[in-house]
């Protein structure tokens, strides 16, 4: 490991980088050409942190690169060649090394215009922010810092080395950037950033949605999720990104007689994220479909919201509004349908619980809240938990000790039955052979009403099952004709016949 100092007027750091970094430096020194290691891995020496990833920015041509590095890498590759990158991995490092350039996007399209330069200061100039254009010569190892960004990172704040205009005309992506910044380091956003995100912000609509949702995961995932969210609102980002996210901004009536939606989810967002778990491997944070459930559990709201006679307020079937708003919404930022399905479901069932502290549930209905929520729930009991954001001790302990007694039921009726599959006791296949019947819509009837059974009462006997479905077969319309039609699609004899459960929302 080599080591270099950097001193400031108030400061000393040591810089600790891998032998291969100064290895790849001395090569390109040695060939007559300038390289450094540049942008967020200099930026994270600076906060003690060694990147796997390596970025580096060279004089030299792609051809040069490829000729100075083809022997010496373990591998590489040139797909980025048309942006002047030429990409490659060597002892356990992934490398990126890009030819200077002042890079700008045509205002009318999302594709970047590159042309090539040949100064270090110019194209750390176009660099996003100044924590982020910095660079380290090598082999010298000397720091070139040229708009301040040892002093921006000391003092956590986001500023562009030129004006954000400019920055922001040159990609737009990195408005979402100065967001997901803010929530993976903590950095407090310059005022001119701020107004320059706030003017700009239609531009994101040039940028794809695939580069959008890229930036939103991280945003989402990072340490201060709710100061990124809250900065994209704020700037009106979130009008063109998450408008949901921005609606949640209601108007409170003049009597106040609801709580604030859009603060009580970043609430929530943030209390979910806070009870991420790795230890038990329940819920290793950051885990993107639990706090995107909790930032979307109560989109549904502005659009069912209803004054009552006698002051209150009702939201009804906001949860399921809710989800339909978050599978459109995500599948606009181009999700892939597990994502999708995953937070909309959590976002149909977030108020399920409700009420089960009153009543308190039949095994049946302990069930069902099991079976419908799947392998998500252990998401949904963090949803659920961390959707109290009320202020009265009182009431939050009783929803607390409730979901507490339904977490234990939950338990008590694993160890006793195989909760994680329910399924009825009599396959497919024996539905088939015992009603005499082939494949066909009338076996899928069947096995819905024997899972019904399974859910009601809990496992069955298998002479009790086929009682039942005997009974349930005589009042059936086709019962009385011996041969019903078969179906070409149906699932082959001693096939196990899946239906859901709930219909599909």
């Amino acid at each position: 490991m080599a080591h270099a100092h950097h001193k400031s007027d108030s400061h000393t750091v040591e810089f600790q980088v891998d032998p291969v970094v100064l290895e790849l430096g001395q090569r390109f020194v040695e060939a007559g050409h300038e390289l450094s290691l540049v942008g967020g891995p200099v930026r994270d020496l600076f906060l003690g942190r060694l990147s796997p990833d390596l970025d580096f920015t060279t004089d030299a041509t792609p051809d040069q690169t490829v000729a100075l590095i083809k022997k010496w890498a373990d591998n590489y590759w040139e797909i980025g060649r048309a942006f002047g990158t030429i990409g490659m991995r060597k002892a356990g490092f992934q490398i990126e090394i890009t030819t200077y350039r002042a890079e700008a996007y045509d205002p009318q399209s999302r594709k970047p215009v590159v042309a090539f330069g040949s100064s270090l200061t110019d194209d750390l100039l176009r660099r996003d922010f100044t924590i982020n254009a910095m660079a380290l010569r090598l082999p010298s190892m000397e720091l070139v810092d040229p708009f301040g960004g040892v002093r921006d990172l000391h003092a956590s704040l986001l500023a562009t080395p030129g004006t954000p205009e400019t920055s922001f005309s040159d990609d737009p992506l990195r408005m979402m950037r100065a967001a997901r910044f803010a929530s993976q380091l903590g950095v407090e956003v310059h005022e001119d950033v701020r107004s320059a995100m706030t003017r700009m912000a239609e531009r994101i609509t040039i940028i794809s949605a695939e580069r959008v949702r890229e930036e939103l995961v991280k945003l989402i995932c990072g340490k201060h999720p709710r100061v990124g969210v809250d900065l994209l609102v704020d700037t009106g980002l979130a009008e063109y990104v998450l408008p949901e996210v921005s609606a949640l901004r209601l108007e409170s009536d003049e009597h106040h007689r609801h709580k604030d939606v859009y603060q009580h989810s970043l609430q929530v967002l943030e209390q979910a994220a806070g009870m991420e778990t790795a230890a038990d491997g329940a819920v290793p944070g950051p885990d993107f479909v639990l706090r995107f459930a909790a930032l979307m559990h109560d989109v549904g709201k502005p659009a069912t919201r209803r004054f009552e006679p006698g002051g209150a307020v009702s939201f009804r079937h906001h949860d399921m509004v809710g989800a339909k708003l978050t599978a459109k919404r995500m599948k606009a930022l181009r999700f892939d349908n597990d994502t999708i399905k995953a937070v909309a479901r959590l976002v149909e069932l977030h108020m399920r619980f409700y009420g089960y502290g009153e009543a308190g549930w039949s095994d049946s209905a302990v069930r069902r809240y099991v079976t419908d929520a799947g392998p998500l729930l252990e998401r949904l009991h963090r949803l659920t938990r961390s959707d109290v954001t009320t202020r009265n001790q009182r009431k939050a302990d009783r929803l607390s000790f409730a979901y507490d007694d339904l977490e234990a039921r939950i338990v008590t009726l694993k160890e006793q039955e195989s909760l994680e599959a329910v399924r009825p006791d009599l396959d497919g296949g024996r539905i088939m052979a015992i009603l005499g019947l082939k494949p066909g819509p009338v076996v899928g009837r069947a096995y819905k009403f024997l899972l019904e059974e399974r859910m009601e009462h809990g496992p069955l006997d298998p002479a009790v099952a086929e009682a039942k479905l005997h009974e349930w077969w005589a009042l059936q319309p086709e019962a009385a004709d011996p041969a019903p039609a078969s179906v070409p699609s149906a699932p082959a004899p001693g096939a196990d016949v899946e239906l859901s459960t709930t219909e599909e929302s």
